[in-house]
């Protein structure tokens, strides 16, 4: 894993996930909290790439009021690695601000962006994946390694990455022509994607160079490249912390697909797929589903009793006991304050709920 030691990981954990509400608020992110096991997903997050890579090579982006709570999580990390937003602007310019910090240090070293909030069950695999595209960013620094995910089912929550011809092998790992991306589609249409090996799911994963991501920005949102810019002149001045407060709340509020990744062209893109054993547990229900062993298996946490009941996710994070008898498809949640109930077929409405009860005077339950 020697490549590993020589590049950056970036973490994006700035997101507040309200698909998986009551657990997941504004001041108690999902990331953060104990999902599986005793580790936050976070610290999970970190815990994969080591210990190839150093934390000194570890950065964790996220929002000012969560600085704090990432330093208590990760207290190995150098303060100086856990780069905060002044301002939720989505990922876009949460990308390109942190490209340009790691630009300003090695333009053209390979980096890979991460995110905090998901599962992975086959680490070695990982690891070689990341190692793999940073070997080929190295010999082909203007490119973007897209890591797939080999799709276990036909799903239709996600998005799907096309690819086409292989191009070349590392270490056993082959790397195919990138052709297009299929965000969400119907059914009918994810079970052909499911059927076809030129399918895979679309993690989110990409190993590239900072700098190159920088020319993308430049090329196609010019007017956020020019306040990455400025940040990026500024940053490790005295002056950086004022200029920031200044630029980054003006730049557009919008996802780094959308501003960057869809409009580059497919030939300055590869695709590595492999099965990572990985889950994106965004939603009460992707939770069930990464950690079910049988669709019948009830996913159960904390001072629980059931009875005749199956397929039904019981997460209890308080001191009392939760019950439940006879239940069937369902998610019950206890926080210390809220408790939820609802079938998992009604998981999507979770947002809507959200949207027409919290507000003044229930802002507290957000």
């Amino acid at each position: 894993m020697s490549t590993l030691a020589n590049m950056r990981i970036v973490i994006f954990a700035g997101g507040v996930g309200t698909r998986m509400w009551p657990l997941s608020r504004k001041s108690t992110p999902k990331q953060f909290e104990k999902i599986v096991g005793d580790k936050s997903t976070l610290q999970l997050a970190v815990e994969r790439v080591r210990p190839e890579v150093d934390y000194s090579n570890i950065y964790i982006s996220t929002g000012a009021q969560y600085v704090e709570t990432v330093r208590a999580q990760l207290p190995e990390l150098p303060k100086e690695n856990v780069i905060s937003e002044p301002e939720m602007r989505d990922v876009g310019p949460a990308v390109g601000y942190l490209m340009g910090i790691l630009a300003k240090k090695d333009p053209w070293g390979p980096v890979a962006i991460l995110w905090s909030d998901h599962l992975v069950e086959h680490i070695d695999r990982f690891k070689s994946a990341i190692s793999a595209g940073a070997q080929y960013i190295n010999q082909n620094k203007e490119n973007f390694v897209f890591i797939g995910q080999k799709a276990r089912f036909a799903n239709q929550n996600l998005g799907w990455i096309e690819h086409g011809e292989k191009i070349t092998e590392i270490n056993g790992i082959e790397l195919h022509q990138f052709i297009s991306w299929h965000y969400r589609p119907d059914q009918e249409t994810a079970e052909k994607y499911y059927q076809s090996p030129s399918y895979s799911w679309n993690p989110g994963y990409f190993v590239l160079s900072p700098q190159f991501v920088l020319n993308q920005y430049k090329k196609h949102a010019p007017e956020m490249y020019a306040g990455l810019v400025k940040l990026q002149e500024s940053y490790g001045t005295p002056d950086h912390a004022a200029t920031l407060k200044e630029i980054y709340p003006t730049l557009e509020k919008i996802s780094f697909d959308d501003a960057v990744v869809t409009k580059t062209e497919p030939e300055k893109a590869v695709v590595l797929t492999t099965d990572l054993g990985w889950s994106d547990i965004g939603t009460w229900e992707a939770l069930k589903e990464a950690l079910q062993k049988t669709p019948s298996e009830n996913l159960i946490k904390g001072h629980v009793a059931t009875y005749e009941t199956t397929n039904t996710v019981v997460y209890n994070f308080t001191n009392q006991l939760v019950s439940t008898i006879g239940l069937e498809g369902m998610v019950v949640v206890a926080t210390a304050d809220v408790v939820m109930v609802t079938p998992q077929s009604k998981i999507p409405q979770i947002k809507k709920l959200i949207e027409t009860f919290i507000g003044t005077p229930n802002e507290k339950y957000a």
